[in-house]
């Protein structure tokens, strides 16, 4: 009989969306949020979608309704490819699951302003340039030392963490031509 650590961390459930689509232009896009400034994960760059609540069917359906509150794309616009591999956050207790959706753009984006500062709609080659991507030690709060973190550069911003760990390996896969978008 195993015993189970009543110390053990609680894995807390979420689920986010990967948008992609191809612009005017033919080219293939992304498109990631900037979290407000409130918040566990205040200021960083992120995909949209939270946590599962308890009246969502599936991790999908989590993905979905997040990215309708968070950005007010609906679930019509969006046309799920495939459910990729689950990431967890280092600190804070997220197992995350991601799914890649192509989008069809709203006329407007609807942000919900608690939850989202702005909103980013970004080509994929943005992140394969010569110099998007770097790496630099950091020490957070719950770290017992400074780590090398990986990142990418978008405008004045860093993409790292979770959501870097999910769209790097995307990213030749996607340019790839993998899915049809």
């Amino acid at each position: 009989m195993t015993c189970k650590n009543r110390h053990e961390p609680r894995v807390t459930e979420a689920a986010v969306l990967v948008p992609v689509y191809r612009g005017v232009n033919g080219a293939l896009r992304l498109v990631l949020v900037r979290r407000s400034a409130t918040g566990v994960h205040g200021g960083e760059l992120a995909l949209p979608g939270g946590k599962r609540d308890a009246g969502d069917g599936s991790l999908r359906e989590t993905a979905l309704r997040e990215t309708r509150e968070e950005i007010g794309l609906s679930g019509e616009g969006v046309r799920i490819l495939e459910e990729l591999p689950g990431v967890d956050t280092v600190s804070t207790g997220f197992m995350i699951t991601p799914f890649l959706g192509v989008i069809v753009p709203p006329s407007s984006w609807t942000l919900a302003e608690d939850e989202i500062a702005e909103l980013l709609d970004i080509e994929l080659t943005e992140l394969t340039e010569p110099g998007a991507c770097g790496e630099e030690t950091r020490q957070y709060p719950g770290w017992p030392q400074p780590q090398r973190i990986s990142f990418y550069r978008i405008g004045r911003y860093k993409l790292w963490g979770a959501t870097y760990r999910i769209i790097h390996p995307l990213i030749p896969r996607l340019a790839g031509g993998e899915w049809k978008i």
